[in-house]
């Protein structure tokens, strides 16, 4: 990234069909997951007016009843009448049930280190961590910010601001000096009502609305601070009755707004065993402590793995010139600390059990809304500084 320039970074709040796409293949997961632990799954969908397409393929010793799950979380994300309603929308079905033994072997196993070897990637993935100091939360300024706004405009809608679509769009950009997060240059927001076009009431309202939320963090909105609502096409109608929804799509979102790089893969609707998403966590994890230990100010993590390894083919930081030691030392430093095999990741954060530890309320489900880093509302395993002072020693 250039050490001048504005960066801009978007959020979208629940009802958005992406993200309706997202939480419903999560929660899909977790569903697995909460009755088998071993359960292998992959499970896709996409939406569009009045009808929702949801595919899995999976083994588990369970029984989910998809169409009422995926129900359940479009009400809870606001669509339980009008022009998209999660009650009597079409739900179309192509499940491949695999047998038992293609699931996971028993977790016991992962208390073996043998067995963690045997336990290889199973698609070719390149992975990749990042954290900085921008905010509190080791996340790049732009997309922690667009983030906040997306919650504030959901929070109002379920909180009195009725006629607020539960599909919203929030951009941020923000102006950066020297490399360094300096003032939020504007905000732009894409939201629909459920009657009546914008007007100027609605507009001071969100206004209102986009300033507080901001107010409450370390950099403020100031006078020239721009505020736009609705400035590109007309939004009359927002969720599913105007754009389709594909599991996946909303990448930027769920990483780092862009700002650094991600892999091509989605994190949502995967088990654990999938290395596009543990070794997602993995990298981060590792980012975030280095810049927690005082070692950079901004640090990437890249593992590279190849299908029937489990080994990563490759690690590599870096640390763009604000690393206090060569990032050549933070490397060696990594491998000597932490175990970057598939199976040892989902040991390490445990993965599999979390799903039954979370309860009804799911542990992937949350993560397919507001991103899957930087998530100071939820108690991550990868979002923890439990090695930066192995790092600095």
């Amino acid at each position: 990234m250039s050490s001048d320039m504005i960066f801009t970074s978007e959020s979208v709040t629940p009802g958005h069909p992406d993200k309706l796409c997202d939480q419903i293949s999560d929660a899909a997961i977790d569903a697995l997951l909460r009755e088998d632990a071993r359960a292998h799954a992959s499970v896709e969908c996409a939406l569009a007016t009045g009808v929702v397409f949801l595919a899995a393929r999976y083994a588990a010793d369970a029984l989910v009843d998809f169409p009422a799950l995926a129900r359940t979380v479009m009400q809870d994300a606001g669509y339980a009448a009008g022009s998209f309603d999660a009650r009597n929308c079409s739900i179309l079905t192509s499940f491949v049930e695999m047998p038992l033994g293609a699931r996971e072997p028993p977790l016991e196993e992962l208390e073996d280190d043998a067995a963690i070897g045997r336990r290889v990637a199973h698609e070719q993935a390149n992975v990749f961590g990042y954290a900085c100091r921008d905010t509190p939360e080791f996340m790049p300024a732009p997309i922690s910010l667009a983030h906040k706004v997306a919650r504030a405009l959901d929070a109002a809608r379920r909180d009195g601001f009725a006629s607020l679509s539960p599909d919203a769009k929030t951009q941020v950009s923000v102006a950066f000096h020297g490399g360094r997060p300096m003032r939020i240059h504007g905000v732009s927001l894409t939201v629909a009502f459920d009657g009546g076009p914008m007007d100027d009431d609605r507009f001071e309202r969100l206004r209102t609305l986009t300033l507080d939320a901001l107010a409450a963090g370390d950099m403020k909105p100031d006078a020239r601070t721009k505020i736009h609502v609705n400035a590109g096409e007309p939004f009359e109608i927002g969720g599913p009755a105007r754009h389709a929804g594909l599991t996946g799509r909303k990448s930027g979102i769920d990483t780092y707004g862009e700002i650094a790089r991600q892999s091509g893969s989605a994190l949502s609707g995967k088990d654990p065993s999938r290395i596009e998403r543990a070794g997602a966590y993995a990298a981060r994890h590792a980012a975030k402590n280095i810049v927690a230990a005082g070692l950079a100010e901004r640090c990437e993590v890249h593992l590279a793995y190849a299908a029937g390894q489990a080994e990563p083919l490759s690690l590599s930081v870096e640390t763009f010139g604000s690393g206090r030691v060569a990032d050549e030392k933070l490397v060696r430093t990594l491998a000597e600390i932490l175990d970057f095999r598939p199976a040892a990741i989902v040991r390490r954060f445990g993965l599999r059990a979390a799903p039954q530890a979370a309860g009804a309320t799911g542990f992937y489900l949350p993560l397919a809304t507001y991103g899957h880093f930087g998530r100071a509302d939820l108690d991550l395993p990868w979002e923890a500084i439990d090695v930066a002072d192995a790092l600095k020693s």
